[in-house]
């Protein structure tokens, strides 16, 4: 197999790159946009979902220039596997379109915004096969990597995707499918859990087995680990300092509710929680694992719960030493 080339890539240094927040909450709640099954990749079907995707990442880059910080541009694609297409009633030829101009749209953002300051990298979002909060359907690792090759296998062509994200994942077998296919089509991956309130995953594996079993299953392929989609407060207890899987976890996008999945499954109201007491817990984490420093947010966050990370999370890395 060809050593994939993971040199090129600014985030893996020792300074600060911001994601954006909740995308699908912050256009259904905030900006008024229907989404079904939560898919954002279906506004790029007309020219005002498009110019409104463009408006959303336009804002992100303008923060990251704002305090002259990296920024991970993670495409609107979560929905963007076949199974969903399916759903929404698009081909497969159709759902290819659509990946290849979620990253499109990512260059033209960063064509726009990029300069020496502010390193932007671009990566194709997967998001898992099932329910990313209360997964009933499960694959083994074969059937994962099957699955989700053709989505990979697009973010490689032209344009080309800098990585790709697995994020809400909620078992290891997914997980480890996915870093294999991404290892066969020669391009990094991420991989970003999403965990209970007690700190483990839906199935009830701790996060500890799961990143264990992933790097096992594939000599450590991933880049790295990210949290996403629950509140720092449902973890925060079970990052041990010491431990090499917990210093494995280099990004976190935390939900803004300290609610369950299945409250937030339940609730009709958007949660935005507490910005300030967010980015707080951000800062406790960072100084307790150097490695964070991927810094975004999920389900109920913007703008405005990211530049409070940022503003809050960016003195420790000033003076924080290199850690690749």
């Amino acid at each position: 197999m060809a050593q994939v080339q993971t040199s090129l890539l600014p985030q893996l240094s020792d300074k600060l790159f911001l994601t954006d927040g909740g995308i699908e909450t912050t256009l259904i709640f905030h900006e008024g946009f229907h989404l079904p099954y939560f898919a954002a990749f279906d506004l790029l079907d007309n020219a005002l979902g498009y110019e409104a995707l463009h408006k959303y990442f336009r804002t992100y880059a303008q923060l990251a220039q704002k305090y002259e910080v990296g920024l991970i541009l993670e495409s609107p694609t979560w929905r963007a596997s076949q199974d969903w297409g399916d759903k929404l009633g698009y081909s497969t030829a159709e759902m290819a379109a659509f990946n290849r101009q979620a990253i499109q749209l990512l260059q033209e953002i960063r064509d726009q915004y990029e300069n020496k300051k502010t390193p932007m990298v671009i990566s194709g979002c997967i998001g898992p096969r099932a329910d990313g909060y209360n997964p009933t359907e499960f694959m083994n690792e074969p059937q994962a990597q099957d699955y989700h090759s053709a989505q990979i296998e697009t973010f490689c062509s032209s344009p080309r995707a800098d990585l790709v994200t697995a994020t809400t994942m909620t078992y290891a077998e997914e997980a480890i499918g996915i870093s294999r296919a991404a290892e066969n089509a020669k391009i990094p991956v991420v991989i970003s859990f999403t965990v209970e309130t007690n700190g483990r995953l839906p199935t009830g594996q701790s996060l500890e087995n799961a990143i264990e079993q992933v790097d096992d299953a594939t000599n450590s392929f991933p880049l790295y680990y990210m949290i996403n989609c629950a509140h720092p407060t449902h973890f925060e207890t079970a990052l041990p300092t010491a431990k090499r899987w917990s210093q494995r976890i280099h990004g976190l996008r935390a939900n803004a509710s300290i609610r369950s999945h299945a409250e937030l499954d339940e609730a009709e109201e958007l949660d935005t929680g507490n910005p300030v007491a967010l980015a707080f817990h951000y800062q406790q984490l960072k100084t307790q694992l150097p490695s964070f420093n991927v810094l975004g947010g999920c389900c109920g966050t913007d703008h405005r719960h990211i530049e409070e990370i940022c503003q809050v999370c960016l003195p420790l890395f000033l003076t924080a030493p290199t850690f690749f």
